[in-house]
């Protein structure tokens, strides 16, 4: 099935015996087969790219653009963001005259959120670092992802242990039975940035200030050299998950239980 034979919001759907297939037969191939066969399963208007501006995501940006310029790209504005992460936006804006939608956490969450707890509540504790994330990243994120039938990120094995398992191509079970597509599983990040140097893709101003996982602004730092990449991450918490729900949802349970097992706070802290 290709794209071009697809109504633009006609709907494909698969089911795990299918898709257990495809990640099989994908798993050792390249990330431009894997991109091509999203980009020609799905209705245009019903697959996109979540990037946040990140190494693997402008790689799969730029891999994604040559196939087809056209492709959609989405990301999460949480209201926190470096103001290098807006720069690098334009950027991508001017190579690939690419359309970036930007998904907004919102107002009636983020307000009430805040002023119980303050601006900057993620630093006094795990479960309300957690609830920040829900509210300014999960719950965009669902929104969007509700009205796709596919979706590509730039999750690698290599990145964490939660990580280590992930497939090519897969059911997303945490967003409601869509296609989780990860090109990069199984490059390095050394793969990732040859492949921006050799393609002269640009990249996130911070990476030349030692940071290596870059998220919002209050939450990221830089590294240093041979440090892990999410140790920049939330460094201020010990001992807990440097995730923070979009790829291990938390509302499924699959995240609170890890959560609880690191942390140790009750089932359903954080909702």
């Amino acid at each position: 099935m290709t794209a071009t034979l697809l109504l633009e919001d006609e709907r494909v759907i698969f089911d795990e015996y299918e898709i257990g297939e495809l990640g099989v037969e994908y798993d050792d191939k390249e990330p431009q087969e894997v991109l091509e066969w999203g980009i020609n399963t799905f209705s245009p208007s019903r697959f996109a790219i979540c990037t946040s501006f990140q190494s693997d995501g402008m790689a799969l940006v730029d891999m994604a653009w040559r196939i087809d310029p056209n492709v959609r790209i989405f990301t999460v504005d949480t209201g926190r963001l470096p103001a290098e992460t807006y720069e690098l936006m334009e950027r991508v804006r001017d190579k690939y005259g690419l359309k970036i939608e930007m998904y907004y956490p919102s107002p009636t969450k983020v307000e009430p959120l805040v002023l119980e707890h303050g601006v900057n509540l993620f630093y006094r504790s795990v479960p309300l670092r957690l609830s920040c994330c829900d509210v300014r990243k999960v719950q965009p994120l669902r929104k969007v992802l509700d009205g796709l039938d596919g979706w590509v990120t730039g999750l690698r094995r290599d990145q964490w242990a939660t990580r280590s398992n992930i497939r090519k191509i897969e059911l997303d079970n945490d967003h409601g039975g869509l296609v989780k597509l990860s090109p990069l599983a199984d490059w390095t990040d050394e793969e990732v940035w040859d492949y921006l140097r050799a393609n002269d893709v640009p990249y996130h101003a911070l990476y030349d200030q030692g940071y290596k996982s870059i998220g919002c602004a209050p939450c990221t730092r830089p590294v240093q050299p041979g440090a892990d990449a999410r140790s920049g991450r939330w460094w201020w918490e010990k001992n807990a998950p440097k995730e923070c729900g979009m790829h291990c949802a938390i509302e499924t349970g699959g995240f609170e239980h890890e959560a609880e097992a690191l942390i140790g706070h009750q089932r359903g802290s954080f909702k």
